[in-house]
């Protein structure tokens, strides 16, 4: 009974200071953002109400990459004040170990990670793409002429290029399909150039208007054609939008299927797989510093709660760094992309694991 009315004595005071921690973190980060922006918003007529608007959604993404921050310096306060007031001494006292103290802090933050999965893979993205649509239209920036110029791989074989695409009427503009042996991807077999690419939604198939098909072999060929259906396009008008998102955007079903979509095409899927698997490691982040920090500030030491918090969070900078040059190695083909967005965890995670095995209550 005793353990259980500790257990929520620390679970609630651990919580009530990461939502404060949070909301503290966020907080100034939107007002630098803002002072940083106060000029463009001016200069571009924005309304308050579109600059509230502009901020509600830019929140998210600072929640998300300040919620290792806030849960370590949450944990690092509620046990460095437990020991401060000498509510730890009392602790150890009544026998409870440094596992069972740490239990609380463990589960709590369990329950932070997987809760931290589903709000970056889903919220985040979806409140970027209503970050980057503001930007657009107000302040004119990450312009990308969405619909124009689109280039892409559609198999092993297969090169689509299209000079416009219109998505109220799932038309694409001024088409080019060229095909490749695929004996010699160097060698073209095909090529149909059309002035509309048009999809039928009751056949699921796209139309080509207007064009020429020419067929490279032993003898040339070209053949004029009103209408010709190309069944063995592997795209949608959907497809086309998404293939202009970038994958901030993305949540973790959209970035699954690029990745699907690029291993289709023959493409490279390794910074759409690095992007998928480091939404995963990010939302466990909080679990690994709690590990790591936990044990130093359930002692006193000289310096106070001060300098534990400022170790600890020159350690989580640290991580975050290590994270940030995996990724660019891996990106570059020097790891295999799961490693990539793991091997921070893997290598902290074991420090962390080791300095709980060594610290004593």
């Amino acid at each position: 009974m005793k353990l259980k009315i500790l257990d929520k004595y620390l679970i609630k005071q651990f919580l009530q200071t990461v939502v404060f921690g949070l909301l503290a973190f966020t907080f100034i980060f939107i007002v630098i953002d803002a002072m940083e922006n106060l000029d463009d918003f001016i200069d571009q007529n924005v309304p308050a109400l579109k600059i509230l608007h502009y901020y509600f959604v830019f929140a998210p993404e600072m929640i998300k990459l300040m919620t290792p921050v806030a849960v370590l310096f949450s944990a690092l306060f509620t046990a460095g004040k437990a020991a401060n007031l000498s509510e730890l001494t009392a602790i150890k006292a009544s026998g409870v170990s440094l596992y069972r103290f740490m239990a609380p802090f463990i589960v709590s933050t369990f329950l932070i990670t997987i809760i931290s999965i589903y709000f970056g893979g889903y919220v985040v993205p979806s409140a970027n793409q209503i970050k980057i649509n503001i930007e657009q239209v107000y302040l004119k920036k990450n312009l990308s002429f969405t619909g124009s110029n689109i280039y892409f791989q559609d198999s092993r074989t297969k090169i689509i290029s299209i000079a416009y695409f219109d998505n109220s009427i799932d038309q694409a503009n001024r088409v080019s399909i060229q095909d490749f042996d695929s004996e010699n991807l160097t060698s073209m077999t095909s090529r149909i150039d059309a002035s509309r690419l048009v999809y039928d939604t009751t056949k699921s198939i796209w139309i080509a208007r207007d064009g020429i098909k020419r067929t490279f072999s032993s003898k040339q060929d070209a053949e004029y054609f009103k209408v010709l259906e190309i069944p063995d396009l592997n795209f949608s008008p959907d497809d086309l939008l998404k293939k202009q998102q970038k994958t901030a955007e993305m949540n973790l079903d959209e970035l699954s299927e690029l990745v699907k979509a690029q291993r289709r095409a023959g493409n490279d899927p390794t910074p759409t797989l690095i992007e998928y698997h480091s939404r995963f490691a990010f939302a466990v982040t909080p679990l690994i510093v709690v590990l790591f920090g936990l044990p130093i500030s359930a002692n006193k030491r000289k310096g106070g709660i001060a300098a534990q918090v400022g170790i600890n969070i020159l350690v989580t900078f640290l991580y975050l760094v290590f994270m940030k040059v995996s990724q660019a190695f891996g990106k570059n083909g020097a790891l295999d992309p799961i490693l990539t967005a793991w091997v921070a965890n893997l290598i902290f995670l074991v420090a962390a694991v080791y300095n709980v095995w060594r610290s004593k209550m």
